[in-house]
């Protein structure tokens, strides 16, 4: 019998929510996990990263199969349903928990996040701000923040903010959805 092996990378591009809501719907992603990663504030809640002065980002663990869904993908994923050009801010979520930036957890991946990083350049005519860094630590959020979307579909956020988002992953990656 094969080993079943699975990876994971931590990604920030704004709200969790958005994110968390994006990758459910990607073949060979085996699970989600919204939290905080970046900051120096051990085990933070949402209350303390909100007040500002953790250095946290909101961020997503995406667990994945790389034998059904690559890491570039995932990583092309990522620059489609966020703005990596816009600092500290998504549209009208504003301050550093809603920068963009990637988590690597050791130099095969980050090799892997620079190339993505670099043909990302040569797509999006505004400079990147996306921060690279390796991965420190991952906290996950409180259970309510886990899987909104799907407990909450009809909240004006997820109606305003997050549909436009899947809308245009399922059009420009029909292929890798469940």
């Amino acid at each position: 019998m094969a080993e079943h092996s699975e990876d994971s990378i931590v990604l920030a591009g704004g709200c969790f929510w958005c994110l968390d809501a994006a990758y459910r719907l990607v073949k060979g992603v085996t699970n989600v996990t919204s939290g905080y990663s970046g900051g120096t504030v051990p085990n933070p809640t949402m209350d303390m990263v909100y007040a500002g002065g953790t250095g946290h980002a909101e961020t997503v663990k995406v667990d994945f199969d790389p034998a059904v869904i690559s890491l570039k993908t995932i990583l092309d994923i990522f620059w489609t349903i966020h703005d990596p050009t816009t600092l500290n801010r998504q549209g009208n979520d504003v301050g550093d928990e809603y920068r963009s930036a990637i988590f690597y957890k050791d130099d095969a991946q980050k090799k892997i996040v620079e190339e993505s990083l670099e043909g990302a350049r040569k797509v999006w005519t505004d400079k990147i701000v996306t921060q690279v860094n390796k991965l420190e630590a991952f906290y996950p959020a409180d259970e309510d923040n886990q899987n909104f979307f799907e407990k909450h579909p009809d909240k004006a956020y997820c109606q305003i903010i997050i549909n436009p988002k899947l809308k245009k992953l399922r059009e420009k990656f029909a292929s890798l959805m469940i």
